[in-house]
């Protein structure tokens, strides 16, 4: 029925457990039936996560169930830094900035997120020209500019047919000068996506988990530990050697 009035329709079905009723066996009907039923028809889920209501895991599973998108991951990466759960917080808060690289909200919250952490490891900062590309291809996902691509060369395609068939100089010079831009944009938005799809495949960032990590120095148990790692530190593996992993 509200499909009818409106696209702008969210399903409801999460806000309290029915009296009577199974909690764990309500989730699975949340996250089976009901979603599969209204699917077709809604455009957003809600979950009520709140004390008496669904737990952050609970709605974790909830709003997974129904789509990935930032507004998901950015709404879990709040409801369990109110809990104050360092690491799923900061790691819901990656996931979202990943989907939507530009957002200020979640790079503001995940920065009120990574203050909770106990160690303060900052990336590396890029200079040059690799830190003018990553800033660049960082604006936005690597699909987004995909399409900005697409556009670019339809956009193009227009201009030089609108060139072909000017009758004035003055009419093929405005031609040429949009086809130049459309060019430009382009290129920029190609080499944007590929190295943005570059980093999103070779970039392997991890959060940790464990209350405490003691990394060692080689991959071997009885090696010396070259440091210790706590909860919601963010580290990047290198590289996989069994259990071990190089970070």
């Amino acid at each position: 029925l509200a499909r009818e009035v409106t696209d702008e329709v969210t399903f409801l079905g999460a806000h309290v457990v029915p009296e009577g009723v199974d909690r764990a066996a309500y989730v699975d009907l949340v996250c089976g039936e009901m979603l599969a039923a209204v699917r077709p028809h809604v455009r957003w889920v809600d979950v009520f996560c709140e004390t008496g209501a669904f737990t952050a895991a609970e709605s974790e599973r909830i709003l997974r169930a129904g789509k990935q998108s930032p507004e998901l991951y950015f709404n879990l990466g709040n409801a369990y830094y109110k809990q104050h759960k360092v690491a799923p917080s900061i790691y819901n808060f990656e996931k979202a900035l990943l989907l939507s690289p530009g957002d200020r909200d979640i790079k503001g919250n995940l920065e009120f997120a990574r203050k909770l952490a106990i160690d303060d490891i900052r990336e590396k900062p890029k200079v040059g020209f690799s830190k003018v590309i990553s800033d660049l291809a960082g604006l936005y996902h690597y699909d987004s500019w995909a399409w900005i691509a697409v556009i670019a060369a339809f956009v193009f395609a227009l201009l030089y047919v609108g060139y072909y068939l000017s009758q004035t100089t003055l009419k093929k010079r405005l031609f040429f000068v949009g086809m130049s831009l459309s060019i430009l944009v382009l290129l920029i938005a190609c080499i944007s996506a590929y190295f943005g799809r570059d980093v999103y495949k070779s970039d392997r960032p991890a959060i940790i988990f464990a209350e405490m990590v003691p990394v060692k120095a080689e991959p071997k148990s009885n090696a010396a530990e070259a440091a210790v790692l706590h909860e919601g530190t963010k580290v990047h593996v290198l590289e996989n050697l069994g259990q071990w992993r190089k970070i």
